[in-house]
């Protein structure tokens, strides 16, 4: 039987942490922000944002190999 594949979009945008959480970064803060306050550029730098949990399934079936069971 051949190897599962991982998503790679997927790998890219989503971490994995130890206790099973998926976390991603925030959008728009790559280029195009000089329109932007520094209060809005701030707010878009903070720490990672958790996947909400109706998407939870969804995102994780795109990791074959994670220790977590669904």
């Amino acid at each position: 039987m051949s190897k599962q594949k991982t998503n790679k979009s997927a790998k890219k945008r989503f971490k994995l942490s130890a206790k099973g959480k998926l976390s991603f970064k925030k959008c728009g803060i790559k280029h195009l922000n000089t329109h932007m306050s520094a209060k809005h550029k701030r707010r878009l730098r903070t720490p990672e944002s958790s996947v909400h949990e109706s998407q939870y399934e969804r995102v994780l079936s795109m990791f074959p190999y994670t220790k977590y069971a669904r």
